[in-house]
């Protein structure tokens, strides 16, 4: 066995050290009634959610990662942390959680212990608020490890989180982060350390989380196709793209990344898209925005959670329209390495395919997401429910959102029934373990108590009766 480093080694002690407390800390806290925790929970998101600190940390976001804009940041902090609690008001995660007396099992919530969760710079704030309330909520500890670009909005939310656990009586160890510089050895050790982790970020991340040891939710890669069915309200459908494309500069991995439009509405379609803001690229401005985004054919940093204005200027585009378009349009036919648009962006950069029928647009849209995406999502603009459907029983995808701006709907809205999350589990299409929206019941045991109850043992007939009958002995 090769020596440990002297780096590795010293992440490994300091760490230890920072686990050391979260379970003193957690030990305590694991005692609490529901009541109390439930208003640690809540401590934790008046946290992120209080105006003063919710303008710091968007601010501090934006200066500090160069990604996004402040605006949406403040709108994403308050509606992601806000719909989180709604969803967990009245849970019970402590103590009796379900009785089920015909099965004779009495079901008991006992929290994980300490949650190790891996956060992004994308949304150095509202992810890590997130999985403190989902960790809290169910009576553990966290200990988070943000991107280096995210430490310093981390930090000034665990500042205002420590704040408010005060008030509260929690102890203070129950929410901690690894220290700047936040390094490899630390992230791994971390990981290897803690009782769960909790992984949102880049798929190498993903990947280091899964292989560690641990138990781990980690989320898979975002490449959302949108299909605009021929039966579709097309102004709304562009206004919703348009929203969702554009929202914080385009940092979740739910914004669209392709449209796919049926050829019967195709025209009228871009016209609707053009209104909404969109401005669509020719060939040589489609060659210069690749060569700045996909350098060497991989996605570069330089575009990402910039404005379109800004990327055109990056890329060398001066046409006077695009100093105000919301996002640009390219064009495309195939999908896979030799067609870089196809991919995961991170930009408002919408790439545009043409359809003959819904038949080619489910062909294409799988052939887009055997490339990248798989297991994320789809978004559907149709008045044609079945069309929905459609992609339920066929695509590899974990969602289908119906008439909706894809990047606000699919980690939880107020007008739709999923979880309120930031972090998207994609099943084993995108190579995770769970394909729910990460929320409070990833982060529970469940301990049963089974009775005995009256024995039921079915004849052979029962099972076999229509079996054999079909088929013969």
């Amino acid at each position: 066995m090769t020596p440990a480093s002297e780096p590795a080694r010293t992440a490994a002690a300091e760490v230890a050290q920072i686990i050391r407390r979260a379970r003193a800390a957690q030990a305590e806290y694991e005692r609490w009634p529901q009541e109390r925790i439930d208003e640690a929970a809540v401590a934790c998101g008046w946290a992120i959610m209080k105006p003063g600190n919710n303008r710091v940390l968007a601010e501090m976001a934006v200066r500090d990662t160069g990604l996004g804009n402040v605006a949406d940041k403040l709108l994403k902090n308050h509606r992601k942390t806000l719909g989180l609690l709604r969803d967990i008001e009245g849970v019970r995660t402590v103590g009796v959680i379900a009785e089920y007396p015909e099965r004779g099992v009495t079901e008991i919530a006992r929290p994980v212990g300490v949650v190790a969760a891996i956060t992004p710079s994308t949304n150095p704030a509202a992810t890590p608020a997130n999985q403190i309330i989902n960790a809290l909520k169910c009576g553990n500890a966290i200990v988070l490890a943000p991107s280096p670009k995210g430490w310093s909005t981390c930090a000034a939310l665990v500042g205002f989180v420590h704040a408010e656990l005060a008030k509260v009586g929690a102890p203070r160890d129950l929410v901690q982060m690894l220290a700047s510089p936040v390094t490899k050895d630390a992230t791994y050790e971390l990981m290897r350390q803690a009782d769960l982790i909790a992984a949102t970020g880049s798929q190498a991340n993903i990947r280091a989380a899964y292989s560690s040891g641990k138990p781990a939710i980690g989320v898979g890669q975002g490449n959302v196709v949108s299909i605009v069915d021929a039966s579709a309200d097309l102004a709304d459908a562009a206004a919703k793209i348009a929203r969702s494309k554009t929202f914080d500069n385009a940092t979740s991995c739910s914004s669209e990344n392709s449209v796919v439009i049926l050829a019967t509405v195709y025209e009228a379609m871009l016209g609707k898209l053009a209104r909404a803001g969109g401005v669509m690229l020719d060939a040589g401005e489609k060659a210069m925005l690749q060569a700045l985004m996909f350098p060497g054919g991989k996605l570069g940093p330089a575009a990402t959670a910039q404005s379109a204005p800004h990327i055109a200027q990056l890329a060398g585009l001066d046409r006077p329209d695009l100093r105000a378009a919301r996002f640009l349009m390219v064009t495309e036919e195939g999908a896979g390495p030799g067609f870089p648009f196809s991919g995961e962006k991170l930009a408002p950069v919408l790439t545009v395919y043409r359809a003959r029928d819904f038949d080619e647009a489910c062909a294409l849209t799988r052939r887009i997401y055997d490339y990248q995406g798989k297991g994320h999502s789809v978004s559907l603009h149709t008045r044609d429910d079945t069309q929905a459907l459609r992609l339920g029983l066929e695509l590899p995808v974990a969602r289908v959102i119906v008439n909706q701006a894809h990047c606000i709907a699919t980690g939880g809205s107020f007008d739709n029934g999923l979880p309120f999350s930031l972090s998207m589990g994609c099943g084993t299409w995108g190579g995770n373990s769970f394909s729910d929206n990460m929320h409070w019941r990833h982060f529970l045991n469940i301990t049963r108590i089974a009775r005995p109850i009256p024995e039921k043992v079915p004849g052979e007939d029962e099972i076999f009766g229509s079996y054999h009958a079909k088929y013969g002995d």
